[in-house]
């Protein structure tokens, strides 16, 4: 996990850089992030509005171009803390996008990478979990739009969050990144429906529950939390220590 340092430089990100900004014979690094979130039963992406051509006025994915002084994953955690406020991510980089044609303004070159994050998280920021305050300055608005609705997106993006996707429901099988979308202390309801929202398919409970508790990677706890009218459900805590034995040994949990 990688933590974001606020910057005060300013120069064109790739939101706000104009269509002149990039000669034919130039080129650029750009950064992408797919940040993902479970709310209200669904799995969300955060997507901002352009405030400058090309594609002003479209959907985007928070992003921008590399600044001298910094490395790609730097660039990366920038913009999240620009557009989220949150400082503490799990982040990881995912693929690097170099079509010719990808960016109107020339030879843009983009590495893209792909974020989770707990929804309360998000609510304990300065702003809003619906909109933030444009990089540019200039109000820019975001929007959390479930991963199965997306509206059109500027450039490759929508490319970009389809891997981002497939690489985050490969990865819930065998690594910990599930477990960053959950509060700290998470019932099996609760996990199970993490993992069906992640997946996109429904899960049999009770196979749910037998194939989580014996591979040892949760820890149960003396509390309990009221669900429905049913009575209180027992909560769990992740064993992180355990995923990564388990990793050693290549076993995957197979959903």
């Amino acid at each position: 996990m990688r933590s974001a340092t606020p910057s005060t430089d300013t120069i064109p990100t790739e939101s706000s850089a104009p269509a002149s900004a990039l000669s034919p014979a130039s080129h650029a690094v750009a950064v992408d992030v797919v940040l993902f979130t479970i709310h209200e039963g669904a799995l969300k992406v955060l997507l901002i509005t352009r405030q400058q051509p090309p594609f002003a006025g479209a959907w985007s994915l928070p992003g921008g171009f590399v600044r001298a002084h910094e490395s790609v994953d730097e660039a990366a955690l920038r913009e999240l803390q620009e557009e989220t406020h949150i400082t503490r991510v799990y982040l990881e980089q995912l693929y690097t996008f170099g079509n010719l044609n990808r960016d109107p303004r020339g030879r843009v070159i983009s590495v893209s990478y792909y974020a989770v994050v707990e929804w309360a998280q998000l609510r304990g920021q300065a702003l809003p979990p619906v909109a933030s305050a444009g990089r540019d300055g200039q109000g820019a608005l975001g929007r959390w739009c479930p991963v199965t609705r997306l509206p059109e997106l500027a450039f490759d993006h929508r490319q970009i969050v389809a891997l981002a996707l497939e690489r985050l429901r490969h990865k819930v099988n065998y690594t910990s990144v599930g477990f960053q979308l959950l509060p700290k202390k998470f019932t099996l309801s609760e996990l199970q429906q993490a993992y069906e929202v992640i997946l996109g398919t429904a899960l049999d409970k009770r196979n749910f529950r037998k194939k989580m508790l014996q591979l040892g990677i949760l820890r149960s706890t003396s509390e309990r939390r009221g669900e429905g009218r049913q009575r209180p459900a027992r909560l769990y805590s992740f064993a992180q220590t355990r995923v990564i034995k388990l990793q050693e040994k290549g076993i995957v949990v197979p959903f």
